[in-house]
């Protein structure tokens, strides 16, 4: 894939200088931490170092399916062209770690409760009106626009990327949502924190499927989490046993880094583990019972024929003959994604029994 990138400085237009306060910057970090933000970072507008391998990785096609990563990639790579007045990008992280609840099927941490999309962005708009008080024009992003928004958190002093591309934090560890707001004000820069991952591999060699090709590589189309979220059609069999008992993503490389042994659970109460029916039962919802129950919640993204898939696949790996009914019905379901799936399932159950 030929894709231009734009290398001309980015000259600021601002209609007036701003005046720099030297209390802004603590005072900004105890509003976000008022507002429920976990950490608060502050990274300088300048282009992205490692644009040849984010080139590379879009090139080989290693992001699969989700094509607006290749989308607006000047912008993803120099910040600066997304708010050509800005002079900082503040960065925000939200704890969202906690333990699982003990059920059939696991969901990865950030989707076991409220999606926090929308949570985050209200605070952060918060933050912005507090900012514009102060003289600032403030953008505000939450995985919502061309961010590479890790990178900006490593600048930011928020932590480093490890091995399995994942941010981690030193005392927080890998369990961090991330926000961002581009804005106006000239505000000093923190210090980028260095790697700390040294000889550890464990991250690598949890991945089941072998989705971390090499320390910092990442081939997203292997990935747990990409194959039960960002795929839509059929899940490719060479990978429906790796994935085990996972629903909903994937917190294998996260887990067992040694950096989470700080971790603390969330203190945002929105974030905690919802309740849902067993597997047998989720597979006779329609589209209306499927949405209301995963409403607000990351999982409602998949919309039903994508979540009966996983539980398919799940079952498949795990379940018993006192699922064959469940998925034998499943098999005469109009949607072929999940009639193809339920049929696996119940051949891998009659093989092992």
């Amino acid at each position: 894939m030929n894709v231009s990138w734009l290398v001309e400085k980015m000259v600021f237009r601002m209609d007036s200088p701003v005046v720099f306060d030297e209390t802004l910057k603590s005072d900004l970090q105890a509003e976000a931490a008022r507002l429920g933000f976990s950490v608060c970072g502050v990274a300088p507008v300048q282009p992205e170092k490692r644009r040849e391998y984010y080139l590379k990785w879009i090139a080989e096609g290693q992001h699969g399916e989700m094509a607006w990563m290749e989308r607006n990639i000047e912008r993803r790579l120099d910040p600066g062209l997304i708010l050509p007045e800005a002079r900082s990008v503040l960065c925000l992280g939200m704890n969202y770690f906690q333990t699982e609840p003990s059920r059939r099927g696991r969901i990865a941490k950030y989707a076991l409760g409220r999606d926090y999309h929308g949570l985050m962005l209200k605070k952060l708009k918060k933050l912005c009106h507090w900012l514009r008080l102060k003289g600032g024009q403030n953008r505000p992003y939450v995985d919502t626009g061309p961010v590479l928004e890790k990178p900006l958190a490593v600048r930011a002093g928020l932590g480093w990327q490890a091995k399995n591309t994942m941010l981690i934090h030193p005392k927080i560890g890998n369990w961090l949502f991330l926000g961002e707001i581009f804005t106006t004000l000239e505000i000093p820069p923190d210090e980028g924190v260095s790697d700390h991952c040294g000889d550890c591999i464990a991250c690598i060699e949890a991945c089941p499927t072998g989705a971390i090709t090499a320390p910092y590589q990442l081939d997203a189309r292997r990935c747990i989490a990409y194959l039960t979220i960002e795929h839509q059609g059929a899940i490719p069999e060479e990978f429906r046993e790796a994935i085990g008992d996972r629903l909903f993503g994937c917190d294998e490389c996260l887990d067992v880094c040694p950096w989470n042994r700080w971790a603390q659970a969330t203190r945002e109460e929105k974030f905690a583990a919802r309740q849902y029916p067993d597997l047998r039962e989720m597979l006779a919802w329609s589209e209306e019972e499927f949405r209301a129950h995963f409403r607000q919640t990351p999982i409602l993204r998949l919309k039903r024929p994508r979540w009966l898939r996983n539980i398919c696949v799940v079952l498949g790996n795990i379940g018993t003959l006192e699922d064959l009914p469940a998925l034998e019905k499943a098999a005469n379901d109009p949607d072929p994604l999940v009639a193809e799936h339920a049929n696996w399932a119940i051949e891998k159950i009659k093989g092992r029994v």
